[in-house]
């Protein structure tokens, strides 16, 4: 766990450091208001799911540090969960209702309106589990984002960060622009008092990797690096699709180890404890266990579930640090020499 200390430092107030003044401001504003409006969704009005009122146990356990991975219903195991109310960090990357033929009896082609349902059910357990501090990113393509953004405002949550991961490569298609984003939403509970941690995330600006500005290697700190933008794509950012050694055989939808390194990095401290709602392939809790953070994740597939321990516990991260200083710049250097501060004076 982190010392008083680390935690307090991490918990200052964000209010002035946090992004655009003017946005953040908004957003708070926003979520006592939305909180409060009479939003009516699709599906508000599909049957709801009752939990099975069972004290789940996990189907898989590991140690140093602590690991857990459960069988069955996320929203019946997101009910009784000890750690409610504790976790620190979210990460969900749930199925997109497009018709995976995904490991089990899971319906990946349901009706519209219990998809919401399902989705809203699986949110709002994972917001009981939150700690007042804890932070929640979902990943979601375009047909339902605009929905788990709101339902997310109306449940009192504030939105930090509206990112996109973007890889090409997309699947080709001539009836439209070819799909090549996912959307990476990112809420809290309290903005002022959220784990941030920007100097593990930090990267080279544009300014030190393409024009070798000596104005950004005069900073006091953190000389020539800067907090990402929004927009995330690189090296190792892409799908992970045919012989990349990320991939994990028999796994749809895998999400390369980089995003959810700076996910976890920047939301969360050692000790911390990370929920993952769908397993996967593991990429959540596998990157959580190698940087020393306790995590929580469940699946409702025996196999996969076994696939993804293997990983998880034995296999590991295979980028361990691959995230970090790692340049976005979409051009090349223009200048080796670098272009020195302006003083004042001219010569002629």
């Amino acid at each position: 766990m982190s010392t008083p200390d680390t935690a307090a430092d991490q918990m200052v107030p964000l209010r002035d450091v946090a992004g655009p003044s003017g946005a953040m401001q908004a957003a708070r504003k926003a979520q006592a208001a939305t909180a409060k409006a009479d939003i009516v969704l699709l599906g508000d009005a599909a049957p709801p799911h009752t939990p099975s009122g069972d004290t789940p146990q996990p189907a898989y356990c590991a140690s140093d540090p602590d690991t857990r991975l459960y069988l069955g219903d996320c929203r019946d195991i997101l009910a009784g969960l000890p750690d409610k109310g504790s976790v620190d960090l979210v990460f969900a990357d749930p199925p997109f209702n497009w018709g995976v033929p995904y490991e089990g009896d899971w319906d990946d082609g349901m009706d519209r309106a219990a998809y919401e349902r399902f989705t809203f059910e699986w949110l709002d357990g994972c917001i009981d589990a939150l700690s007042p501090t804890g932070s929640i990113w979902v990943n979601i393509p375009d047909d339902t984002a605009a929905e788990i953004v709101v339902h997310l405002k109306r449940r009192g949550l504030v939105m930090v960060n509206w990112c996109v991961w973007h890889f090409r490569f997309g699947q080709c298609r001539n009836s439209s622009f070819i799909m090549s984003k996912v959307h990476a939403l990112y809420f809290c509970k309290d903005p002022d008092n959220r784990t941030w941690n920007a100097d593990a995330i930090l990267e080279p600006s544009d300014r030190a990797a393409i024009y070798n500005d000596a104005r950004t290697m005069a900073k006091d700190t953190n000389k020539g690096m800067r907090v990402p933008m929004d927009v995330w794509y690189g090296k190792y950012w892409g799908r992970i699709q045919g012989n990349n050694k990320e991939r994990r055989h028999g796994h749809e939808n895998q999400i390369p180890e980089v995003y959810l390194e700076r996910v976890v990095n920047a939301c969360s401290n050692e000790g911390d404890l990370v929920l993952d709602p769908f397993c996967g392939s593991g990429t959540t809790a596998t990157v959580a266990r190698a940087w020393n953070r306790r995590s929580v994740t469940m699946d409702q597939s025996e196999s996969i579930a076994a696939s993804a321990w293997n990983r998880i516990t034995e296999v590991g991260m295979v980028r361990k640090g691959a995230s970090k200083g790692q340049s976005s710049a979409i051009h090349a250097p223009r200048s080796k020499r670098p272009k020195t501060l302006f003083t004042g004076k001219r010569t002629s």
